[in-house]
């Protein structure tokens, strides 16, 4: 299947494609459980606060859902010649999982920006490493190059349908563990997170309002769908590493964002780390971007009371100099 291009996104049955994927990685991935913040009224006051905690998932974040989802869609054929992707850490850990889960190889192209510890997790499930360009947007171009020259199928990290709607697996989790929602907090990179919950939840929850979230220092598509356009915009190092990097021209998820996306808000570098030590307070160890999720919930906690709210805790692979930072 080639991946979803911005043209065709109307045509699709998300519904029905997220309904298949919960049934496709049902085997490979596990159903994360959601947690009530219950105990800080001096913070949250009247807010039902739920973790929607993806960061017990298999590989320590979502991305498992959407690899599966690809990995597990090939046939025999495409599965033979073996698969290939681009990332910033968490998805290649994702993919490199999958395909051993399948017993098929993996090749996974990283920028120089991921540390070698991620690298490291990532040759640890069986795939191979290669080094590529200045950014992740160098590594994401160079690995679809490789993938049409060599026959291998290229996953993105979010730009694939398939990706999108394994991804969107977590809203139906969700809405079967919270039924009555008024808002979900999403930390948003290339957009895969927040198109597959938004999808849902716009055609299953209407009411919930799906809420992008984004580091300061790195917004390419916050940027973009305030151009109405995909466009490149600078970045600076941020400690939600797992959301930093451009999109790829064409996206689907830059149109199903404009679609989802009811309101976007950005945080501060400080913001988020402050986030991350008030989850590890509480007890939970989470990553930069599920930090990004939370700080723009707390930024604006005063808005939501008396709502019931869900942060998606999307990951907590925490490199040692960062879990450091938390102490």
């Amino acid at each position: 299947m080639r991946n979803a291009t911005t043209d065709n996104t109307d045509e699709i049955n998300w519904v029905s494609l997220i309904e298949k994927a919960a049934k496709r990685i049902a085997g490979t991935v596990i159903e994360t459980p959601v947690a009530l913040v219950a105990d800080e009224p001096e913070s949250l006051g009247s807010a039902r606060l739920y973790f929607k905690l993806e960061n017990l998932q298999r590989t320590g974040s979502f991305k498992l859902r959407g690899a599966a989802n690809r990995v597990f869609s090939l046939n025999a054929e495409e599965a033979a010649r073996g698969v290939v992707t681009s990332s910033a850490g968490n998805h290649g850990l994702a993919v490199a999982a999958a395909a051993k889960d399948r017993g098929i190889a993996a090749e996974v192209f990283l920028c120089p920006e991921v540390s070698l510890e991620k690298a490291r997790w990532i040759e640890e499930r069986g795939a191979q490493v290669r080094r590529v360009g200045h950014n992740p947007l160098d590594a994401e171009l160079a690995a679809r190059a490789y993938a049409e020259t060599t026959g291998k199928t290229y996953i993105s990290p979010y730009n694939d349908r398939l990706v999108v709607a394994g991804q969107g697996t977590i809203a139906r989790e969700l809405l079967q563990q919270v039924p009555r929602l008024d808002a979900v907090y999403v930390a948003v990179g290339g957009g895969g997170l927040i198109s597959g919950i938004g999808t849902y939840l716009h055609a299953l929850s209407p009411a919930t309002e799906v809420i992008g979230c984004w580091p300061e220092n790195s917004r390419t598509l916050y940027e973009s769908l305030n151009a109405g356009k995909i466009i490149e915009f600078p970045e600076s190092p941020t400690l939600s590493e797992s959301t930093a990097g451009g999109v790829e021209p064409g996206s689907i998820t830059f149109v199903l964002s404009q679609k989802v996306v009811r309101r976007k808000i950005l945080v501060a570098e400080s913001d988020i780390l402050n986030a991350m030590r008030w989850a590890k307070r509480k007890g939970w160890v989470v990553e930069g971007a599920a930090g990004v999720a939370l700080a723009a919930f707390l930024k604006e906690v005063r808005e939501c009371q008396s709502k019931t709210v869900a942060v998606i805790v999307c990951g907590g692979n925490l490199r040692t100099e960062l879990a450091n930072l938390l102490v």
